[in-house]
Order: structure tokens, then sequence, then C-alpha cells
């Protein structure tokens, strides 16, 4: 189902929680996975992909539609990944490495992580860029946005975003030529 059609059905009270339903099975993977490749741990992921569509459920009536419904989506679960990222920070007073090297343990010792060597050191050295140019990276690599798109969801310039790809590029070929 098209998301125009999703956002017209959400608007009419009757079927509102058929529409609510198509939507979170059409976007719950790829919000789960777009958090899960932040903050790593599957019971975190699992719990901010519930307060991402908890938000959704009570702002959708307010979607102006000047952006792509998905682009809206990863907004909003961009926010909530930088916010957990942040309080978890400030919770245990860690400083970033601190909390790179706990992700880094939980991507070891995860039976949801497979993977070779190579795709495990990957992951490793995501986790030592700061958190936006992990997410610059991600949405670029994994998801296969355009930087207009990753633009529209971050509120960044494209040129901003090329230079901060480019750079957690180099920061993951020199993590790798590492050992």
């Amino acid at each position: 189902m098209e998301d125009k059609e999703i956002l017209e059905k959400f608007a009419n009270p009757d079927s509102r929680n058929l529409a609510f339903n198509q939507l979170v099975r059409k976007y719950q993977q790829k919000v789960y996975w777009h958090i899960r490749k932040m903050v790593i741990d599957h019971d975190d992921a699992d719990d901010l992909t519930q307060e991402v569509f908890l938000k959704v459920w009570k702002n959708l009536e307010n979607f102006r539609q000047d952006a792509q419904l998905y682009t809206w989506l990863y907004r909003i679960a961009t926010n909530e990944c930088l916010t957990f990222l942040s309080n978890k920070k400030k919770k245990f007073f860690l400083p970033i490495n601190d909390v790179a090297a706990e992700l880094s343990e939980k991507i070891d010792s995860s039976p949801q992580i497979s993977g070779d060597e190579i795709q495990l050191k990957l992951q490793k050295a995501l986790l030592k860029l700061p958190d936006k140019q992990r997410l610059v990276f991600n949405m670029k690599y994994y998801d296969d946005l355009k930087y207009e798109e990753i633009s529209e969801i971050l509120g960044t310039s494209v040129g901003a975003l090329k230079a901060s790809y480019h750079l957690a590029v180099k920061k993951i070929e020199d993590f790798l030529k590492q050992d």
C-alpha cells in the first residue's frame, strides 16, 4: 500500500487503526534496523522502535506531507536514537569512548549479530565515530539513502553530509587497517 493511501485511511476515524497497522507493517523492520545500527542492543532497539511508533501514532494526523512519510519516520527514529545515546552517556557519566566500548562488548556477545571477522570489525569501527557521523554513514551505506533524503531527515546541508560521510569512510578505513 502506498503512503498516500495509508495517510488517507488514517485521516478517517473508521479506518485509522487499520491504516496505522499497515504503516507499522510497512516500516517497522526498516525503523528497527536503523535504530539497531545506532544502539546495537536488541532490547534497546525494540524499546526505541515502540517509542517511535507511539510518537507517530500521536502525531500522524499533524503530518504536513511536505516531506515523504519515511523521511519523517527516520527523523523521529534518528532523534530517539540521539536522545537515547545522550541520556545513556549522562546517566552513567560515561565519556563517549566508554559507551563505544560497552556497545563493542555487546557486538561480541550478541547472538543476533553474526558475520565474518571483517563485518564485526566494521561494526566496531562504526562505534568509534561520533553519533551523527555514524548516522550519516549508516543511512548512506546501509540504507542506501540519497544525500538529499538524509539532508531532509537530519536538517543538514548536502555538502556537510558529503564531508561527514567522507570523513567517516576515512576513519573506518584507518581503523580497519590497524592490527
